[in-house]
């Protein structure tokens, strides 16, 4: 799924082209890009979707936003380990591992 994520600026990169900033998603941080919102401040909360921030929004909806997002388990499904995810809807803890282990023991790295 791909949700529009309220998360908090926490620093801003003026020297990059695009303006991109550190966004903080209740634990999880990512760039964005701020291109829509050039005088956005460190501090503000903003709605970020696929990588864009989009709109501000002020604090007390964005922590009761991320709040709901976390209970539902929507942030680990946003930003958690897709690999780890499909591989436990699969029943398979750990597909990385098992790949690694018999290159290890026939001798090919192909």
């Amino acid at each position: 799924m791909c949700l529009a994520v309220p998360g908090k600026v926490v620093a801003i990169d003026h020297h990059a082209d695009p303006l991109t900033g550190l966004i903080d998603f209740g634990g999880v941080q990512k760039q964005a890009c701020l291109e829509y919102l050039p005088d956005v401040r460190v501090g503000e909360y903003v709605i970020v979707h696929v990588g864009f921030a989009l709109q501000r929004l002020d604090e007390e909806s964005a922590r009761a936003s991320l709040e709901l997002f976390k209970e539902l388990g929507l942030l680990e499904e946003e930003f958690g380990d897709a690999w780890a995810q499909a591989a436990e809807q699969a029943g398979d803890p750990a597909p990385h591992a098992s790949g690694a282990g018999e290159r290890e023991k026939s001798g090919s790295e192909a």
